[in-house]
């Protein structure tokens, strides 16, 4: 029994099922990793998804790691839940991607999709409630599990839930758009929370909009998550990433460079921005064979085909780019659509610029880890629609992620941007950026629930 518990659909760990049957287990980083280190493991306990086969065989064979808890939930209803509603719905509702002529269509499959997420989250409800002690506080995260608050609270009304959401929060409108039994369910799953945390006031406002919080008992609050600069230094100062470092400044030479750093994610703009630097060559002809753009494009949820389609148009944009205006000793596009950390810390250190444009984000870290580690100072374009921009806008280049034009102005104001200013805004985006690390974020939420109701 636990008087901590924090539920995920990613755990801290996972496990690789070898050819010969052995089980090496992979741990996992992050904000939330890093905050939960905060708390003892003898008092809390981690309850995730096992999302693979290899989770799957070590939760069969009881193999595990202190203080997780790995649910094993049948494959066909996590698929249905994970991709079908989660990142198919409430994904696309969250960050306003929907296609509108087109979608969304909610229809016979949609609502037994619905019924697998009811039942993956009711599968984390029913873990928690049995491994609580008596008035346990419990942080649910994101909104896979948005619906745990409300079953938790009819299994175990004696515990303080608090739940974080990670995304944007859709407007009324969006929101308007699930059919309405579901949409009261969604709400109903979430007020069932004492606290409800979000990265910004401008996503905390939208869910208080969209729904009737006045007398439930649920507080809303705002934590914005930030940057933990001396692990985050520690990583990017390793040999691997002086080596990566030093074969980046062998392609770039002393040219200047735009860094951005993504998933292959639809709200991440890739493309407007890739656009943008084109933008920037042909308005800008003086910035050519001047400057590189150094893109990172991890690839994202490649089991969806519109992803992985997205995927297929950021490679062919740069393409085109270095096709158009690239010369026999400078590419104008360095891109890197595969899953390399330790490029991307390499690309940190090397910034002059950084490009953070997402159409919609929760927070967007990247903002706030680029300045903490660039070597020369950075200056940064960020979109107003990045939850960072409310922390970080009094020192950031702001832009409309839609407008490509002053997105291309945006580079050239940066890339001209006189090196002590530059320098001044660094150290004051970085300042910013620091202010709730991970582990003082965590505890600010645990100590907001466990005081006065």
């Amino acid at each position: 029994m636990a008087s901590v518990l924090v539920a995920s659909n990613r755990g801290p760990v996972s496990y690789v099922l070898g050819e010969d049957g052995s089980l090496d287990t992979r741990r996992g980083g992050g904000g939330l990793v890093s905050g939960l280190s905060a708390v003892s493991s003898q008092d809390s306990v981690w309850v995730c998804a096992a999302l693979g086969e290899g989770d799957r065989e070590a939760v069969r064979r009881g193999v595990g790691e202190p203080g997780v808890r790995m649910l094993d939930i049948d494959p066909d209803v996590y698929a249905d839940a994970y991709n079908g509603i989660a990142n198919s719905v409430l994904w696309f509702l969250h960050h306003h991607l929907y296609d509108i002529p087109r979608e969304p269509v909610y229809d016979a499959e949609f609502r037994r999709r619905w019924e697998s997420y009811r039942a993956y989250n009711r599968a984390f409800a029913e873990a928690l409630a049995g491994a609580a002690d008596e008035g346990a506080a419990v942080l649910v995260q994101d909104y896979h599990l948005a619906l745990v608050p409300g079953q938790l609270r009819e299994l175990r009304p004696d515990l303080r839930i608090a739940h974080f959401t990670h995304t944007p929060w859709a407007s009324p409108e969006y929101l308007r758009m699930l059919p309405d039994a579901v949409r009261e369910e969604l709400l109903w799953g979430m007020l069932g929370a004492d606290e409800l945390g979000f990265h910004t006031s401008a996503w905390a406002e939208s869910f208080a909009a969209g729904a009737d919080v006045a007398g439930t008992g649920t507080r809303v609050a705002v934590h914005p998550l930030g940057v933990d600069a001396e692990e985050l230094r520690a990583l990017a100062y390793r040999p691997a990433v002086d080596e990566r470092l030093a074969e980046l400044r062998a392609e770039v030479g002393d040219r200047k460079t735009i860094v951005r750093v993504d998933r292959t994610e639809l709200s991440k703009n890739i493309l407007r921005g890739l656009l943008a630097y084109r933008e920037l060559l042909t308005a800008r002809p003086e910035w050519r064979g001047r400057v590189v753009h150094l893109a990172s494009a991890y690839p994202s949820r490649q089991d969806l085909e519109v992803y992985r389609s997205y995927t297929t148009s950021v490679a062919e944009l740069a393409e085109e780019i270095n096709a158009e205006f690239g010369t026999e000793d400078w590419t104008p596009v360095l891109v890197s659509v595969k899953d390399d950390f330790t490029r991307s810390l390499a690309a940190y250190r090397l910034a002059d610029v950084a490009l953070v444009n997402p159409v919609r984000d929760g927070m967007n870290l990247v903002a706030k880890e680029i300045p903490v580690v660039s070597e020369q100072g950075c200056a940064l374009v960020l979109s107003r629609e990045a939850g960072a921009y409310e922390e970080l806008r009094e020192d950031a280049l702001t832009v409309n992620p839609f407008d490509v034009s002053e997105t291309a102005e945006a580079l050239h104001t940066a890339l001209t941007m006189p090196h002590p200013e530059r320098a001044d805004r660094t150290k004051r985006l970085a300042t910013a950026s620091t202010a709730l690390p991970p582990q003082r974020w965590f505890l600010n939420q645990l100590e907001a629930l466990r005081g006065p109701a």
